[in-house]
C-alpha cells in the first residue's frame, strides 16, 4: 500500500484501552505515526479526511464453516476469504466439519495449500475426535505439530469418557480446545428455545437445560483435570451464571457467544424465516439481555460469527426442516455497531475488543498495543492488521452485494448501515 495519512480518525485500541480521535500515518510495512496532529513530510503521502471513520485491530473470528472441501456449492475457500476481508477480518478459524473432516495432518496441509494466498488468514481447527464424529480420539499429538488453531469438533459432546481422556491427553500439547455444550437427547427435536414463544408459534422447543446440563458437567471435568477449555456458542442466561461462578473459582475457561444471539431473540422466530433456524437456537429476551451484559462485563470474552453458509435450495424449506445456521462475516460488525453501540448498550471499545483482541486471548495469544507517537527516524512499527470502518453508509444486503457464495441471512433484502472501508495488513 502507498503511504497514507488519515486525519481525525477514531482509534479504538483494546490493548491500550484507547478510544480517541487522532491522525494516523500508515505505510506498507506498518504504522509510522499516531498523534493528535501529524504533518506529512512530503507530497507523496496521500491525505484522507477520516472524520467519522473508526480504525482498530483487524477482527478475528473464533469459528466459522467453510463449504470446501465437500460442499463447494455453499462456500469455497476463495469466496470465504473475500467475505472475511469485506467484513474486516484479519483471521478466520475454520471448524473441521468439512467432507472429509479436518482430522489428519494431511487434511490440515490440504487447507494450507488451497486457501487463498495473502490475508486474511484462514486457519483450521483440527478435529478433536476422528472425523469429528465424537467416537474415537484423533491423533492429537501429530495434529499438534501442524498449523492449526487448536482442537474442536464443532459438534455436541457425546461421550464423556472420551472427552475426559482427550482433555487429559491434550493437557501436555498446549493447544486450545473449544467445546460446544449441547445434550442432543435433551434437545430432542426442538428447533427453537422452549418457552411461551415456542408454544405461540407452534414449533417444537429445545429446553435451556440442553445447554446448561452438559455445561455444568464440563465445568466439573475442567475443575478435576485442569485443562483450559474454550466454551463455544453460549446462549442462555443460566450458562452465563455458571460461567461467571466457574471463573470466580479460578477455572481456566474462556467463552464466546454467536453474534446473532446478541441482536435477536425468540420473538423474531414468529416470522418463520428459515434463516433464523440457528444452532443453538435464539434465546429468550432474558437470555439476550444476559448475553449482552456478559460481553459488557467480560464474563463472555468473545463474539463469534459462526458463519454457516447454505444454498438457496437447502434453506428454502419450512422452518423446522431447515438446516441450522446463517452467514455473517460481512454483516456482523455493521449490525452489532448499529444495534448495540449506537444505542449505548455496549461501548465501542468493548465491542471491538470482543471481535478482535479477545478472540486471540481465547487462543492464548496476545496483540501489542498500537504504537502512539511520532518517530520519523525509526523504521515503521511491526505491522498490526487494522480495519477501517465507516458506520454511516447505507447499503442493501443482496446476492450481488455479498461476497459470500451463499446468502442465507435474515437481513437479506434489507438495508443496513455501516461498512468496512479497508483492511490494512
Amino acid at each position: 500500500m502507498a503511504s497514507e495519512l488519515f486525519r481525525q480518525v477514531r482509534l479504538l485500541d483494546p490493548m491500550a484501552e484507547t478510544d480517541r480521535v487522532v491522525d494516523v500515518w500508515l505505510e506498507s510495512d506498518g504504522v509510522r505515526a499516531i498523534a493528535d496532529d501529524v504533518e506529512p513530510p512530503s507530497a507523496d503521502v496521500a491525505v484522507t479526511d477520516a472524520s467519522g471513520l473508526v480504525l482498530g485491530p483487524a477482527l478475528v473470528d473464533l469459528y466459522s464453516h467453510s463449504g470446501e472441501p465437500g460442499y463447494e456449492s455453499r462456500e469455497t475457500l476463495d469466496s470465504l476469504h473475500r467475505a472475511a476481508r469485506a467484513g474486516g477480518f484479519g483471521r478466520v478459524l475454520l471448524l473441521p466439519d468439512t467432507d472429509p473432516a479436518i482430522a489428519t495432518p494431511a487434511d490440515v496441509e490440504w487447507i494450507r495449500q488451497h486457501a487463498p494466498a495473502g490475508p486474511p488468514r484462514l486457519q483450521p481447527w483440527a478435529a478433536l475426535t476422528l472425523d469429528a464424529k465424537g467416537e474415537q480420539m484423533a491423533e492429537l499429538g501429530e495434529l499438534a505439530t501442524t498449523d492449526i488453531a487448536g482442537f474442536a469438533d464443532g459438534r455436541p459432546i457425546r461421550q464423556w469418557g472420551l472427552l475426559r481422556r482427550s482433555l487429559e491427553y491434550a493437557q501436555a500439547l498446549n493447544r486450545p480446545i473449544a467445546l460446544w455444550c449441547c445434550d442432543e437427547t435433551l434437545r430432542g427435536n426442538g428447533v427453537m428455545r422452549d418457552g411461551p414463544d415456542a408454544i405461540r408459534f407452534g414449533l417444537p422447543g429445545a429446553p435451556a437445560i440442553a445447554e446448561t446440563a452438559p455445561l455444568a458437567a464440563l465445568l466439573e471435568c475442567v475443575a478435576q483435570i485442569g485443562t483450559p477449555v474454550h466454551l463455544m456458542r453460549v446462549s442462555t442466561a443460566r450458562s452465563v451464571a455458571l460461567i461467571a461462578q466457574a471463573k470466580a473459582s479460578g477455572l481456566p475457561i474462556t467463552a464466546s457467544t454467536p453474534w446473532h444471539h446478541l441482536l435477536l431473540n425468540t420473538q423474531a422466530v414468529g416470522r418463520y424465516d428459515p434463516n433464523l433456524r440457528l444452532e443453538p437456537p435464539l434465546g429468550t429476551p432474558d437470555d439476550q439481555a444476559a448475553l449482552i451484559e456478559a460481553v459488557r462485563d467480560g464474563v463472555i470474552e468473545a463474539i463469534a460469527i459462526d458463519h454457516s453458509p447454505y444454498t438457496y435450495e437447502e434453506k428454502t424449506v419450512p422452518f423446522a426442516e431447515a438446516p441450522p445456521g446463517a452467514i455473517g462475516l460481512e454483516l456482523a460488525l455493521p449490525l452489532l455497531w448499529q444495534q448495540l453501540v449506537e444505542p449505548g448498550q455496549l461501548p465501542a471499545l468493548t465491542l471491538w475488543r470482543a471481535l478482535s483482541t479477545n478472540p486471540l486471548r481465547c487462543l492464548g495469544e496476545e496483540l501489542r498495543a498500537i504504537p502512539v507517537g511520532i518517530d520519523l527516524q525509526s523504521a515503521p512499527d511491526t505491522p498490526t492488521p487494522l480495519t477501517l470502518f465507516d458506520p454511516r453508509p447505507l447499503w442493501k444486503v443482496t446476492h450481488q452485494t455479498l461476497q459470500s457464495r451463499s446468502a442465507n441471512t435474515p437481513w437479506l433484502g434489507q438495508e443496513i448501515q455501516g461498512q468496512v472501508v479497508k483492511v490494512f495488513f
